[in-house]
């Protein structure tokens, strides 16, 4: 059954066509994921479907009676509502129920009311009844359930405004979940999300009863629970059947058609030009009035052919290249009975680690626990209670924090580029443009950008200097599935040491190749990768 029918739609923002005639088809059931490159415009595709934005022309129509929901925002709250207040919003009919069934039993037991017993047992049976309907008797339950799969239980009783963008971004995610609208439009949901509640959410998502569409860049997310998968680029919208990794294959296959059809007709091209010529040469030459028509038809045929454009067999991604100072020692990072306190609470204890010369290790586990703590150790920017932490030999350390670039507020994108690049204008443009910042783009102020902006700009003062000991911490945060890729394919070249703090599953089972996991205080190591270290995890705990 299709629950909603997108025909021909077109927007438009400040005088541009976002998108022109653009058609899709949900169909009930539907794990669709839609993605496609910054900019060419996803989420407004999204907000049309979910009538929060208006359209220039087409039409877009649903099933009957249907409830859409989308995750976009973080959602506005009363003064002083808690988490698990924020979450029974949902279910306002549920409580009012609820409120009145508890009237209705204190009448029945009151004295002064058993003169309308009767009355009161009717309507305490029919509230009962629309309880039952509303599966009210379940709500509760299922809302610890969502606050326990997200992670947000700790936060119940925490007042909403209280809470970091992350956290509020997670419970508007809890709540739009507890809705279950006939149709869930998420976009980006796993966003600070960790490994755990990715897997609650994967899970949840591949059981809804409803139809799902989901934008994201995280690739295994989208490989474990899309069907379908929906490309918009250049203001094209193309489908495939399958998840990601399916996608890939059928369009890599669809491309190298459409580059065979595209060559032959070329062939076609040319020969017919090749013919043309030939013939009014020799209509010249004979004086020929009949060759000069049939080569004037000839060339009417061709101006008529509808002539397939070259394809782009590859998208403009960030051109990224790490290159590595002399190597290091053989003991690259050494902790030594480390323990760390963050206020009042014990982060981890009694911790042994050894990181060597050109090893590719992942430190993994749930948010809070410590992990960019620990690369922060490393730096020295944090010192531990008690151990010791000892940086090798000829260790030169390159630092990507979550944020990107940080401490140039006030700089344009050119001027914080050659604070260390060191290189003229002309040449840091040059370079600039390798990380996608084109034109007047250099002249930015650095706080105007975006996440991952501010994430391709600290990777481009990166790599003008020689590492030989890369800390990343949460790289692909904000960077599109092209710019991912960019970043993985410069980091298999990357010679040196590197150890990234990451929740992107994709990205650590294509490049880590030890694992640390930390989980109640202890750290354990893993020979492997993400999917490998989560395999041997699961066998020792059970």
């Amino acid at each position: 059954m299709i629950v909603a029918s997108i025909n021909e739609i077109s927007k438009m923002y400040a005088g541009t066509w976002i998108f022109q005639d653009l058609s899709l088809q949900i169909h009930d059931k539907d794990r669709l994921a839609l993605i496609g490159p910054n900019g060419a415009g996803k989420s407004t595709f999204m907000k049309c479907i979910a009538g929060l934005e208006t359209i220039e022309a087409g039409n877009i129509s649903y099933k009957k009676d249907i409830a859409t929901g989308m995750l976009d925002q973080i959602p506005i709250a009363e003064p002083g509502s808690t988490v698990e207040g924020m979450l029974k919003q949902s279910f306002e009919e549920v409580y009012e129920i609820e409120k009145q069934l508890k009237e209705v039993t204190e009448k029945m037991a009151d004295p002064d009311e058993q003169h309308k017993l009767e009355k009161h047992f009717k309507q305490f049976g029919k509230l009962q009844d629309k309880l039952e309907e509303l599966n009210g008797y379940a709500i509760d339950s299922k809302i610890k359930g969502v606050m326990q799969g997200l992670g947000l239980e700790y936060l119940s009783d925490h007042e909403f405004s209280s809470l970091s963008g992350g956290e509020q971004t997670k419970v508007g995610l809890a709540a739009i979940l507890l809705e279950e609208p006939d149709l869930l439009l998420l976009d980006e949901p796993t966003n600070h999300l960790d490994m755990e509640a990715l897997d609650w959410l994967e899970e949840y998502i591949r059981n809804y009863q409803g139809a799902v569409v989901i934008i994201s860049h995280d690739r295994y997310f989208l490989d474990a629970v899309s069907t379908k998968t929906v490309e918009i680029d250049s203001g094209v919208l193309e489908q495939y059947k399958g998840n990601y990794s399916a996608f890939v294959k059928e369009k890599e296959k669809r491309m190298m058609l459409e580059f065979q059809a595209y060559q032959d007709q070329q062939k076609k091209i040319k020969k017919m030009k090749e013919a043309i010529k030939r013939m009014r040469d020799w209509a010249t030459r004979a004086d020929n009035p009949k060759m000069h028509k049939r080569a004037r038809n000839m060339e009417r045929a061709l101006e008529r052919m509808n002539k397939i454009d070259r394809p782009k067999l590859e998208r403009r991604a960030a051109d990224l290249g790490f290159t590595s100072a002399k190597r290091s020692g053989k003991d690259v990072v050494l902790f030594q009975q480390v323990e760390k306190k963050m206020e009042d609470r014990v982060l981890f204890s009694n911790i042994d680690l050894l990181v060597q010369y050109q090893e590719r290790a992942a430190i993994i586990g749930k948010n809070g626990v410590g992990k960019s703590t620990f690369l922060r150790m490393i730096l020295g920017e944090i010192t531990p209670e008690e151990g010791e932490v000892k940086i090798g030999a000829s260790v030169k350390i390159g630092y990507l924090s979550q944020k990107g670039l940080i401490g140039y507020e006030g700089w344009t994108v050119l001027d914080a580029y050659r604070d260390v690049a060191r290189v003229d204008e002309g040449e840091a443009r040059y370079q600039l443009s390798r990380f996608l910042f084109f034109g007047k783009e250099v002249f930015q102020k650095v706080e105007s950008l975006s996440g991952g902006e501010r994430t391709r700009l600290r990777l481009a003062q990166m790599m003008t200097e020689n590492y030989n000991l890369l800390l990343l911490d949460e790289p692909t945060n904000h960077l599109d599935i092209d710019s991912r890729e960019a970043l993985e394919e410069a980091l298999e070249g990357f010679e040196g040491t590197l150890l990234v703090v990451s929740h992107d599953r994709y990205f650590l089972n294509k490049l880590i190749e030890r694992t640390f996991w930390i989980e109640d205080g202890n750290i354990r190591s893993y020979i492997g990768n993400y999917s490998d270290a989560k395999t041997k995890r699961d066998q020792f705990q059970n």
